[in-house]
């Protein structure tokens, strides 16, 4: 791995060593949708100390604490079959779950929590969103990234899609990466960083924890998707074009 500077981009650092998102998550530093800004630009945005920051991502990928999966070095049909079977999957099990607990919470505690009404409005957004974007790209994307790796790998050229170039699909799919992470963005936001109040049932204490999990993992598959596969996809378009 190439030693982090302060000028090195957090999806490239991400994508290099995956140890390093937990230290993003931990200051709130956005690697999937903002994984194009530098270090130094994202930690000015945050108001964070880049050195100290600097000083403890590499030290983390120094450290030798086990394996890393290197996502950067898989082949692009295999990270998409991936990104399915993991984090796709992962989705829409929670999706229906988070929903129902959302609405619920709602019902129950919209009236001393005006805030729970309005994050459930936003996640029934997210849910519609969410599941129209994953078919999209389990239908029509991903389908033909499979084809670019295997065309690349027989020496084969691809046949040319309907949307013309991959770029066209993989733009439609970062816009919708960025919507809905400011969605998610704006959940944590009105739940103070989803801060647990005194008053809370079981339930409304079950959803702050599934909404963080789900804002979790969504960070790691967007992360794979804008920062590895679609640049892979991207690469291997126009060696076979």
């Amino acid at each position: 791995m190439q030693p982090i500077t302060i000028d090195s981009t957090v999806g490239d650092i991400v994508s290099a060593d995956f140890r390093t998102a937990g230290i993003f998550e931990e200051h709130g530093i956005d690697f999937c949708c903002g994984g194009k800004q530098s270090l130094g630009q994202a930690c000015e945005k945050k108001g964070l100390d880049a050195s100290a920051i600097l000083g403890t991502l590499s030290a983390a990928t120094e450290a030798q604490t086990g394996a890393s999966l290197d996502f950067a070095c898989w082949d692009a049909a295999v990270l998409a079959q991936y990104i399915i079977d993991t984090h796709h999957r992962y989705v829409a099990r929670a999706l229906p779950l988070i929903y129902g607990h959302a609405q619920k919470v709602a019902g129950a505690h919209g009236a001393n929590h005006p805030e729970t009404i309005r994050i459930a409005a936003i996640f029934d957004t997210v849910k519609a969103d969410l599941e129209q974007h994953m078919m999209k790209e389990e239908q029509i994307l991903f389908p033909y990234i499979t084809r670019l790796s295997l065309a690349a790998r027989s020496a084969n050229g691809a046949d040319a899609p309907q949307f013309g170039t991959v770029r066209n699909p993989i733009v439609m799919m970062e816009t919708e990466h960025e919507n809905v992470g400011k969605d998610l963005e704006s959940m944590r936001t009105l739940s103070a960083d989803y801060a647990i109040p005194a008053d809370a049932c079981a339930t409304f204490s079950t959803l702050y924890k599934e909404l963080e999990d789900f804002e979790r993992d969504l960070h790691v598959h967007i992360h794979l998707e804008n920062n590895i596969l679609f640049p892979k996809a991207l690469a291997l378009e126009a060696s076979l074009r």
